[in-house]
């Protein structure tokens, strides 16, 4: 049976890396909502997958590197990374990153 809604006392979190922790929200095979919980100096490693990914800083500031390009986005901003390209973050204060995925990434079930 889908479920349509994600409530707060439901979602579950996963320690993906020190001070770096995330929950699915949503998910359906097509997309997926992630939060990503940071602690200030945290690290979201570089990495890439075959997924497309668009990020909202919902809080905090971060220092983010696409395919070799840093800038540091706060609060409000977001950014996108098309498939394969290496991608990472820095917390520079304690913050929340809200990521869709398409596909949904099967690996974070």
């Amino acid at each position: 049976m889908m479920s349509f809604f994600s409530l707060p006392e439901d979602t579950v979190w996963t320690e993906v890396a020190p001070g770096n922790s995330r929950a699915v929200l949503s998910q359906r095979p097509e997309m997926m909502l992630v939060a990503f919980r940071f602690e200030e100096g945290a690290v979201g490693a570089p990495h890439s997958h075959p997924h497309t990914q668009v990020s909202y800083v919902a809080e905090g500031a971060f220092d983010v590197t696409v395919d070799g390009k840093t800038t540091r986005l706060g609060q409000g901003s977001s950014f996108i990374v098309a498939p394969n390209l290496v991608h990472g973050v820095v917390a520079l204060a304690p913050g929340l990153l809200i990521d869709t995925f398409t596909p949904r990434r099967d690996d974070f079930l």
